[in-house]
């Protein structure tokens, strides 16, 4: 069930929503707006169009039925049957057209509340199609990023010079074993499908990085070959190498006074102590090799962020929902939000370490697992059946957020998913000792 919330803490999460929806396509013309036909990105102008689609769909129409609010919606906007290639061909609303549409839909969600509680079903759809928003303003942060436009600019962004210079955090916590709950219960306040439901596994000893691995730690492996070097490299790893020329991460550059890196439209030098971003999974998987490490199990990553320990030594069967235990992730916790324009070092915010000391777990950036993305037992899809289902064994599953991943959203049992080869998310990852 979903746990039901005040009407007017939902108009709020709308709110929100769209304001950044807003920042994320306001300064960009017409062209950046369509942007090049990749695999990898949307027009941004279908995008936010398909945002104020899917509010409009799966709970406007659903709570009170009637028809769309622009006519041919269903046609240009619907996700699951607009092949991606024609969306830069379809006869799409102009950008205040798209902007208008989507107004109507946020008015009309908006007025149909009333001025108490939702009902289970209104909180359920409305935070479906919340979080939606949230992720689609997450791909358009990343895609200004592929496509080299300026950095957003967030009204809630604050300065980084408090808590990015804070350094490295090395070393190794030990997690013992013991019966893991994977997954989200039924009483969770909100659960993905992919997340239904928790069941138990057992979990082996194991020793777990306290932070993720750093530009200085992977630039190492850079510099030594490790691009180069097939042993590292797994069969399917090696192609994706060599088709993609990679030679180094996606967006780092030799200059003649180091490395740098791009950053939307600018290059600055690579810092040291940030996480390591825009790597995939094929990456991280041959830095382990080459380190003599490996990457942690979805139930290892679970353990380590939401487990805690029991006075015989084990895992408890009781879990935080954050690292730090019940309460919503606020600034001195997590790097999220995009209250910063970036990650910071891997040393800062030691407010949000879990229960075992491992830092940064929700926030600054995502984490890779070794784990191929599949059902949970008792798994079954939700009204939004594309979510989950058609993507189960193609992908790998990252744990834990990064800077611009929304807090309301994120938790210790939120799964991600994107195949190994996927360079543009905001992805970096951590270690186990083997």
């Amino acid at each position: 069930m979903t746990e039901p919330l005040s009407s007017a803490r939902l108009t709020g999460y709308l709110a929100e929503a769209r304001a950044r929806t807003l920042e994320l396509a306001h300064g960009l013309d017409a062209a950046q707006l369509m942007g090049p036909r990749l695999d990898i990105v949307n027009p941004l102008l279908w995008e936010i169009g398909h945002v104020g689609w899917f509010h409009e769909y799966f709970a406007l129409r659903r709570l009170e039925g009637g028809s769309p609010r622009l006519p041919n919606a269903d046609a240009l906007y619907n996700s699951s049957t607009v092949p991606h290639d024609d969306r830069w061909e379809l006869p799409l609303p102009t950008l205040q057209g798209t902007l208008d549409y989507m107004a109507r839909v946020q008015d009309a969600m908006v007025q149909r509340l009333d001025r108490g509680m939702a009902s289970e079903d209104e909180t359920s759809l409305y935070l479906m199609t919340i979080y939606h928003e949230d992720m689609h303003d997450e791909a358009f942060t990343y895609s200004r990023q592929t496509l080299g436009y300026p950095a957003p600019v967030f009204a809630m962004a604050q300065g980084a010079e408090t808590v990015a210079e804070a350094g490295a955090l090395s070393g190794d916590v030990a997690v013992p074993g013991g019966v893991l709950q994977l997954g989200s219960p039924p009483d969770a306040p909100f659960v993905f499908d992919n997340e239904k439901w928790a069941h138990p596994v057992e979990v082996a000893p194991f020793r777990i990085a306290r932070a993720p691995v750093t530009n200085a730690e992977f630039l190492v492996f850079v510099t030594e070959g490790g691009y180069q070097r097939r042993e590292f490299w797994s069969d399917e790893g090696w192609r994706w190498r060599e088709g993609a020329q990679a030679e180094q991460p996606l967006y780092w550059a030799r200059q003649q006074d180091g490395w740098g890196q791009r950053w939307f439209d600018r290059t600055e030098p690579l810092r040291p102590h940030r996480p390591i971003i825009h790597i995939n999974w094929h990456e991280a998987e041959a830095w382990c090799r080459w380190a003599g490490r490996r990457l942690p199990t979805e139930a290892e990553w679970e353990a380590a962020a939401a487990t805690e320990p029991t006075p015989a030594g084990r895992i408890a069967s009781r879990k935080r929902r954050y690292p730090w235990g019940d309460e919503p992730p606020a600034a001195p916790q997590a790097n999220l939000d995009g209250r910063v324009i970036g990650v910071v070092d891997v040393a800062a915010l030691p407010a949000g370490d879990s229960a075992w000391g491992c830092r940064q777990m929700l926030g600054n950036v995502w984490e890779w697992t070794n784990t191929t993305f599949e059902p949970f037992p008792g798994f079954s899809p939700d009204v939004y059946e594309d979510y989950s289902a058609p993507w189960f064994s193609t992908r790998k599953v990252l744990r834990g957020g990064a800077w611009a991943t929304r807090g309301r959203m994120i938790n210790n049992t939120y799964r991600n998913f994107f195949t190994p080869d996927r360079r543009d998310v905001m992805a970096g990852f951590r270690t186990c000792a083997l």
